[in-house]
């Protein structure tokens, strides 16, 4: 057998090149592939990248360590859009405690992504992270949907990562009302629900009753019938 320098070296590494080793139950020679090594380093979470921890997705609640699942268990298949919690193992799939980390997420946004499907992702904000009190090995946590494409599998691997996207200078929306009216209703279609500054038509600031129909349109209520501007941000 040639010594190992002989070989010439593979630089354009494929899938399916091979390497030769010893199984650690038998001692027996094995071959492996780089997509198998590949596959092993990230359902197993050996591969380290700040603020990512990852977990194998299962239809039975509190099962083992590293699973998350739907608290009433099953889901395979559910759409992303469709979860607001789920319960998942105290230690991620490489066997380190989250606690710590994910409870410094509540009030965050992440990201929940299936390591082998790019396209099939989830973004969420976290709302809450607290213990399961029937099995103090798990812990719920409560999401709110911020947007994504697919779902969650049986069995597949998700990396769930700290996540937001990166805005433009906040918003503003100025509404002039010509008309004297006692409500002001304004489609401001901010996206958010704005705080309110109200100059009115005789050059005094306005008192009114902002009421928040949605995160896009509001009415100012007046103890009488005004006219002027309302400044939004």
């Amino acid at each position: 057998m040639a010594i190992i320098n002989s070989y010439p070296n593979d630089k354009d590494i494929q899938d399916k090149d091979a390497w030769i080793g010893t199984d650690s139950y038998n001692r027996q020679t094995r071959q492996y592939t780089a997509e198998a090594v590949s596959n092993y380093l990230n359902t197993q979470g050996k591969i380290s990248i700040t603020g990512q921890i990852s977990y194998q997705f299962v239809t039975t609640p509190n099962l083992k360590i590293g699973t998350m699942a739907l608290p009433n268990g099953g889901g395979d298949g559910t759409l992303f859009s469709n979860i607001t919690d789920f319960t998942m193992s105290a230690s991620d799939l490489s066997g380190q405690s989250v606690v710590s980390y994910v409870d410094y997420l509540v009030g965050e946004e992440i990201m929940i992504k299936d390591q082998a499907a790019v396209s099939d992702f989830g973004h969420f904000k976290v709302l809450s992270y607290v213990q399961d009190p029937s099995n103090t090995d798990f812990y719920n946590l409560e999401v709110s949907y911020v947007g994504g494409n697919g779902g969650v599998y049986r069995d597949h691997y998700y990396d769930i990562v700290n996540f937001t996207f990166l805005t433009e200078a906040d918003k503003t929306f100025v509404w002039p009302q010509d008309t004297a009216v006692t409500v002001w209703t304004i489609p401001h279609n901010l996206g958010k629900f704005p705080s309110a500054t109200m100059a009115l038509s005789t050059g005094q600031v306005g008192y009114g009753d902002i009421k928040y129909i949605d995160n896009n349109n509001l009415t100012i209520t007046f103890a009488g019938d005004e006219s002027g501007k309302a400044y939004l941000n």
